[in-house]
């Protein structure tokens, strides 16, 4: 009995953490959140851009630096 009053409090707990955390996001947050993993790769972002009609906000990849690019000794 004190074993499910005990995950009752947890999922609760959980529950109410969970939505705090989410209190200040808004639906636009959520949006460009969900479309983060498809802004390093340009190709892929316009796949997605014209897969969902959502514009994902694509950044171009990094210009290696003179020196930086192999490591290899």
């Amino acid at each position: 009995m004190i074993e499910w009053v005990l995950n009752g409090l947890g999922v609760v707990g959980l529950w109410l953490a969970v939505e705090y955390c989410l209190k200040q996001q808004t639906a636009q947050s959520l949006e460009d959140a969900s479309l983060l993993p498809f802004a390093d790769d340009p190709e892929v972002a316009r796949r997605v851009e014209l897969a969902t009609g959502k514009v994902v906000k694509a950044v171009a990849p990094e210009v290696e630096k003179p020196g930086w690019g192999n490591l290899d000794i």
